[in-house]
C-alpha cells in the first residue's frame, strides 16, 4: 500500500476491489406462503472473494448491498446521487456493439494548413495484417464515425496528439487501443505505451479491448498497473503497454521503478471527465505526465467537456488537434405528452393501472425519485402480475447491467428505476415512458434536461412515443407547467378512469 497521501483515496477503492462471489438470480416463480414479488427481478448477494488480476472478468461491487422490495430505512428515502466512473462502466457493459450514432464530427486541427484526413475502410490505415485480423475478429467491419477522423491523426508520422469528445459506444476505446498496438515495437522488451483510466473496472473494461483486438499479436504484452497485482519491488515488467489507475502508475515509475517513463512513446488518458470527479486523480495524472519524453504521443478521451475538464486536457496535452462530438438534437416532436391527477402515490398506482388495462404496451420505463417508491412500486406491479425489473444505486455496476440486458431481451416489460441508474439505456421496444415522478434536481427545482432525456427514449428510433406524468400535488402541477413552458410543448390532461379515453391516446 502507497503511503502517500495523494494516493490514499485510490488505494482504499483498488484494495476493495473484491469479487461480487456467487451471485443468484431470483426469476418469475411461484409466489411462496403468499410472497407478492415471484415476478421481480433483482439480485441476491453471496460471498465474497480475493481480488487480484489474473482474470480481466473479476467483477466489483462499487456499493454494498441490495435493496429488495419492501425494504425500509433512510437510505432508501434519499435520492440517488450520480456516480460518473459507476456510469461510465455501466455504458461498457451494456454497449456490446457500436451505437447507431448520427451526431457529427467537428475537427479542430492543430495546423489548420496540413490536410483533413479520414478513412472509410480500415485498409487505408495500412495496418500490420495481424492488427487488422483483430479489428474484424471484433466486429468491426468499417470505422466509426470517431475512428474515421481520429485514427489518420493516431497513426500518424510524426505522431500527433489528440483530445477528443466521444460518448460509450462510439468506439474510442477500440480506436486509441488500435493506435497502442500500432506503435509498439515487439522486439523491445520495456513498456512503450502507457493507459491511465479512473478506476480498477474500467481500466480491465480497456485491457479486454487490449487482448481482443491483440489476439493475433502475441508477441505484444499486456500488463495491469492495479492494486491487488502484487509485485515484488526489482521485478521486470515485460509487457509492452500498461494499463492502469493513476495511483499505481504512478508507483510503478517512481517508488517501484517498473516503467520507464522516459521510454514512453504513446500514452492515453481516458475518460478524463471522471478522473477529474476523483480525488487525487488529477494530479497524479499530471505527475505521471510531466515524466514523459516531449515527443511522446498525449491522446486524451472524455465523454463531456464541462470548463473543468478542457482546463485539464490542455495540461496534459501540448498543441492538440480536437475532435469534437456534436451532440444529437433530441426532441419531443414525435412524442405525445400527458398529465394524470392523483392525491397520494396508491392513487398513481391506480391510475397506472387502468393505463395498462386499457391499451397494449410493449415495454414501459417507470421513474421514481427515490428507491424506497421504486422499489414499493415493483412490488406493486408484480402483485398485479407484471413482469418487472428492479434498477437501484444499491446495486452493483454488474448486477445493473445484468437487469437492462434482461430488459433489452424482453424477459421483463417493465422496467422501474430512479433516474441515475437508467442513464443511457437505448431498448427500442420502449414506447412508453411513466414519471411516477416528475424529475427535480437537487435544491427541488424542475430538471428541464432529464425530463428530455426520460421521455426522449420513447421517440427515438423514428417510432411515435406516450409519455404520462403523475401530478400530487400543487408543486408538483407548479414543476410540470414550467416544464410545459420551457419545451413549448402542451402537456394534455388524461382522465385515466376514462378508458374510452385512454383506447384514443394509443391509436
Amino acid at each position: 500500500m502507497a503511503t502517500d497521501s495523494w494516493a490514499l483515496a485510490v488505494d482504499e477503492q483498488e484494495a476493495a476491489a473484491d469479487s461480487i462471489g456467487s451471485l443468484h438470480i431470483k426469476e418469475k416463480r411461484e409466489p411462496v406462503n403468499g410472497e407478492a414479488n415471484a415476478n421481480i427481478f433483482f439480485w441476491g448477494g453471496g460471498g465474497g472473494g480475493d481480488s487480484g488480476i489474473s482474470s480481466p472478468t473479476n467483477t466489483t461491487s462499487l456499493s454494498s448491498g441490495t435493496l429488495k422490495p419492501g425494504e425500509d430505512g433512510d437510505k432508501a428515502d434519499e435520492e440517488e446521487k450520480e456516480d460518473k466512473a459507476a456510469q461510465s462502466l455501466l455504458n461498457k457493459l451494456i454497449r456490446s456493439n457500436l451505437v447507431n450514432t448520427t451526431n457529427q464530427v467537428e475537427v479542430l486541427q492543430r495546423d489548420p494548413n496540413s490536410p483533413l484526413y479520414s478513412v472509410k475502410s480500415f485498409e487505408e490505415l495500412r495496418l500490420k495484417p495481424q492488427l487488422l485480423q483483430g479489428v474484424y475478429a471484433m466486429g468491426f467491419n468499417r470505422p466509426s464515425k470517431i475512428q474515421e477522423n481520429a485514427l489518420p491523426m493516431m497513426l500518424a508520422e510524426p505522431p500527433q496528439n489528440l483530445i477528443a469528445q466521444s460518448q460509450s459506444g462510439t468506439g474510442k476505446t477500440a480506436a486509441f487501443v488500435l493506435a497502442m498496438l500500432s506503435h509498439v515495437d515487439p522486439a523491445n522488451k520495456w513498456t512503450q505505451c502507457l493507459c491511465v483510466s479512473p478506476t480498477y473496472e474500467l481500466a480491465l473494461q480497456t485491457g479486454k479491448v487490449i487482448e481482443q483486438m491483440g489476439q493475433f499479436y502475441p508477441e505484444v504484452k499486456l500488463a495491469y498497473a492495479i492494486r491487488g497485482n502484487k509485485m515484488e519491488r526489482g521485478q521486470k515488467i515485460e509487457g509492452q503497454i500498461v494499463i492502469g489507475t493513476p495511483g499505481t502508475v504512478l508507483d510503478w515509475c517512481l517508488k517501484l521503478k517498473f516503467i520507464d517513463p522516459k521510454k514512453i512513446n504513446v500514452f492515453v488518458l481516458d475518460e478524463a471527465d471522471v478522473m477529474i470527479a476523483t480525488q487525487g486523480h488529477q494530479d497524479q495524472s499530471i505527475r505521471i505526465q510531466r515524466m514523459l519524453p516531449k515527443d511522446c504521443q498525449m491522446l486524451l478521451f472524455s465523454a463531456t467537456f464541462e470548463e473543468s475538464v478542457w482546463r485539464f486536457a490542455e495540461r496534459i496535452v501540448p498543441d492538440p488537434n480536437i475532435i469534437k462530438l456534436k451532440r444529437e438534437e433530441e426532441t419531443l416532436d414525435t412524442i405525445k405528452q400527458y398529465y394524470v391527477m392523483c392525491s397520494n402515490k396508491e392513487e398513481k398506482f391506480s391510475a397506472l393501472c387502468n393505463i395498462y388495462g386499457a391499451i397494449t404496451i410493449a415495454q414501459a420505463m417507470i421513474f421514481c425519485h427515490t428507491r424506497r417508491t421504486a422499489s414499493w412500486l415493483a412490488g406493486q406491479l408484480s402483485k398485479e402480475g407484471h413482469q418487472v425489473a428492479l434498477l437501484s444505486g444499491e446495486m452493483t455496476v454488474e448486477q445493473r447491467a445484468a437487469v437492462i440486458e434482461r430488459f433489452r431481451q424482453g424477459k421483463e416489460k417493465v422496467l422501474v428505476t430512479t433516474n441515475v441508474c437508467a442513464r443511457g439505456i437505448d431498448v427500442e421496444q420502449v414506447s412508453v415512458v411513466i414519471n411516477f415522478d416528475l424529475p427535480v434536481d437537487k435544491d427541488g427545482n424542475p430538471d428541464n434536461e432529464t425530463y428530455l432525456h426520460r421521455i426522449g427514449r420513447t421517440g427515438r428510433f423514428g417510432k411515435r412515443g406516450l409519455a404520462v406524468n403523475m401530478v400530487d400535488s400543487k408543486h408538483s402541477m407548479d414543476i410540470l407547467n414550467t416544464i410545459q413552458d420551457h419545451f413549448n410543448k402542451k402537456i394534455l390532461k388524461l382522465d385515466t378512469d376514462d378508458l374510452d379515453e385512454i383506447e384514443k391516446i394509443a391509436n
